[in-house]
């Protein structure tokens, strides 16, 4: 009888280990998939594709907005900005990487649109004046308030998935476009606006 007893008490301990067992594994299959499979993370990396075009092409056309200005304060922005461009390139590559993501760049339709109308500018004003100076400066602060749109909700994208090696990357690269876009001002109100006013 004693036998029996002690044969049941394994039976039923080693029943409800098996089925702790099964409850274990079956938590472990409940839990969400990791971020870098998600949905969100494909959208992030794509947007990250996006810019990354973007910043590719603008590091292209800065170089032709520093030889159509006049004002050569303007023009040693442009060239900052071309140099400092070419850095956050290589802050997306470096973003990229941590992602364990190909860098590729996927055409970035508005940056197209805003460089294309930087470019109508040049043709539509006369060289050597201040209003194509200002035009200058009204489309380059158009592609700043792009960016900062742009990295500023990658940053959040990057926090919101627990990865604060890129938000911190991403985040330098916000505070310079937010330092570009000051500098420009600070230019455009100083002597170009009043000038080409008065032009």
């Amino acid at each position: 009888m004693a036998t029996t007893k002690t044969t049941a008490k394994k039976t039923a301990t080693g029943a409800a280990a098996a089925a702790k067992s099964t409850n274990v594994s079956s938590n472990k299959d409940a839990k969400p998939a990791k971020i870098e499979n998600s949905e969100f993370h494909e959208f992030f990396v794509d947007e990250l594709k996006d810019i990354y075009w973007a910043e590719k092409h603008l590091s292209k056309a800065l170089p032709k907005m520093k030889k159509a200005a006049t004002s050569e304060a303007l023009a040693a922005a442009f060239e900052k900005h071309t140099e400092e461009t070419k850095t956050h390139i290589a802050t997306l590559e470096q973003v990229f990487e941590l992602l364990d993501e190909k860098a590729q760049a996927k055409k970035c339709d508005a940056m197209e649109g805003l460089i294309a109308e930087g470019e109508g500018i040049i043709e539509d004003t006369d060289a050597g004046t201040m209003i194509r100076d200002a035009g200058l400066i009204l489309a380059a602060q158009k592609v700043e308030h792009y960016e900062i749109a742009t990295y500023g909700t990658l940053v959040v994208f990057a926090q919101n998935m627990g990865r604060t090696d890129v938000a911190e990357l991403l985040q330098q690269t916000l505070d310079n476009e937010k330092a570009t876009d000051v500098a420009l001002t600070e230019i455009a109100v100083s002597a170009i606006n009043e000038q080409a006013a008065a032009e």
